[in-house]
């Protein structure tokens, strides 16, 4: 062999020890290490896109293979050790309001659309399975709204803890239904008050000042005043009875968008 194959062989050697082509790591693995959140100790797996998959530690016996080998099974990818967390995950898992980055990669338009709907939820309040499925654009899907919810891959950060039965039960939950009083709690709603009402079958909370209905988590709803509150079964009760959706909570789902003005009409 002349020296000059010799040296062709020995770079090709050296090619194979040189920087990785960008993203292709990525591509591979993904990355996992362990954060405290409002539920202990939580396992968080993430890409260069964003949070991936989250559970805590509780839901997994506190092992880590565990929680990688549920990765794996769901993403088909093994996990590696993180030096460091994405940016905003510690202070969103801590229950502070901040945007993380989400890998929802891999999901069906329905799934992100259910979990996008979730996201807005805000915190301190509830709302009903069936009001995800109209956000969703799918008002007749709320079974199907509840499977992705118990598949949420990132809960916490999505908070589908937020989501509860139409009769006003807080329902299940991945981590336990006492684990969803908790942090319902810590964000301040008053479970109490919403399981009064909701033996009484009220589910929607009226204004006969103002006109307007809303769930009665909702800050507008929290508003009234005992004389001039009047609780209903159904949205469609509150209408008939002459009261306006609330644009805040939106119990009847997505509001009419008003059409823009005619050109040349009068007032324009």
């Amino acid at each position: 062999m002349m020296f000059n194959d010799l040296d062709s062989v020995t770079d090709a050697l050296a090619g194979l020890t040189a920087t990785p082509v960008p993203g292709l790591t990525d591509r591979i693995f993904g990355s996992w290490l362990a954060a405290p959140s409002r539920l202990g100790a939580t396992f968080v797996a993430f890409t260069g896109a964003g949070v991936q998959f989250v559970r805590s530690a509780e839901s997994v016996r506190g092992d880590a293979a565990a929680f990688g080998d549920a990765y794996r099974d769901r993403f088909g990818r093994p996990l590696r050790p993180a030096d460091r967390a994405p940016a905003g995950l510690l202070v969103a898992l801590a229950g502070r309001p901040t945007p993380v980055r989400l890998d929802l990669r891999g999901l069906s338009d329905f799934e992100r659309d259910v979990l996008t709907a979730t996201s807005r939820i805000p915190a301190g309040q509830i709302r009903p399975y069936g009001w995800v499925a109209r956000e969703a654009g799918r008002p007749r899907a709320v079974r199907a709204v509840g499977s992705v919810l118990a598949r949420n891959p990132v809960p916490l950060l999505i908070p589908c803890h937020r989501v509860v039965r139409a009769d006003g039960l807080l329902g299940d939950y991945m981590f336990g239904s006492t684990h969803k009083e908790q942090l319902l709690r810590a964000e301040q709603m008053n479970v109490d008050e919403v399981a009064a009402l909701a033996r009484q079958g009220v589910h929607f909370v009226g204004s006969d000042t103002t006109g307007v209905v809303c769930f009665p988590t909702c800050p507008h709803a929290r508003r009234i005043t005992p004389a001039h509150r009047h609780g209903f079964r159904t949205a469609a009760a509150a209408l008939t009875a002459g009261h306006r959706p609330c644009h805040h909570c939106r119990p009847t789902g997505p509001l009419p968008q008003r059409p823009p003005p005619t050109p040349g009409a009068v007032g324009d």
